[in-house]
C-alpha cells in the first residue's frame, strides 16, 4: 500500500514560481517510478512530468518543458515540481501518482491508467 500527499499549491500570479511536494509512505517508493499530473476544470486529467526511481530519467510533457522541472529525494521519500515562468494555462489540480512501470516505457508513463496509487491533489491557480 502506498499512500501519496501532495502539498504547496496556492496562487500565484503570472510569471511567478511555485514547488509542489509529495510525500509518500510505503517501502516501494525509492524504487517507483513517480509521475505528476493535472486536471483543470472540465479537462481531462493530463501529463505533466515523471521520474525514473534513480532520477537518472525524466519525462515532461511539451508545454511544461523548460519550465517545470521534476525531482526526488528518496531519503525523505519525497518528489517535488518545481513549477517556473506560470502561466493562467498551468491552473489547475496538480496530482502526484505512482507506477509499477520503469522509467523506459516512456510512451506508457503519459497515461493515467498506468499509475496505481494517487494523491489527493492540491490546487495551483495563476492569476493574469
Amino acid at each position: 500500500q502506498v499512500q501519496l500527499v501532495e502539498s504547496g499549491g496556492g496562487l500565484v500570479q503570472t510569471g511567478g514560481s511555485l514547488r509542489l511536494s509529495c510525500i509518500a509512505s510505503g517501502r516501494t517508493f525509492s524504487t517507483s517510478t513517480m509521475g505528476w499530473f493535472r486536471q483543470a476544470p472540465g479537462k481531462e486529467r493530463e501529463f505533466v512530468a515523471a521520474i525514473s526511481w534513480s532520477a537518472v530519467g525524466t519525462v515532461y510533457e511539451d508545454s511544461v518543458k523548460g519550465r517545470f522541472t521534476i525531482s526526488r529525494d528518496n531519503a525523505k521519500n519525497t518528489v517535488y515540481l518545481q513549477m517556473n515562468s506560470l502561466t493562467p494555462d498551468d491552473t489547475a489540480v496538480y496530482y502526484c501518482a505512482r507506477t509499477p512501470l520503469s522509467g523506459y516505457n516512456r510512451s506508457r508513463l503519459y497515461r493515467p491508467g498506468e499509475y496505481d496509487y494517487w494523491g489527493q491533489g492540491t490546487q495551483v491557480t495563476v492569476s493574469s
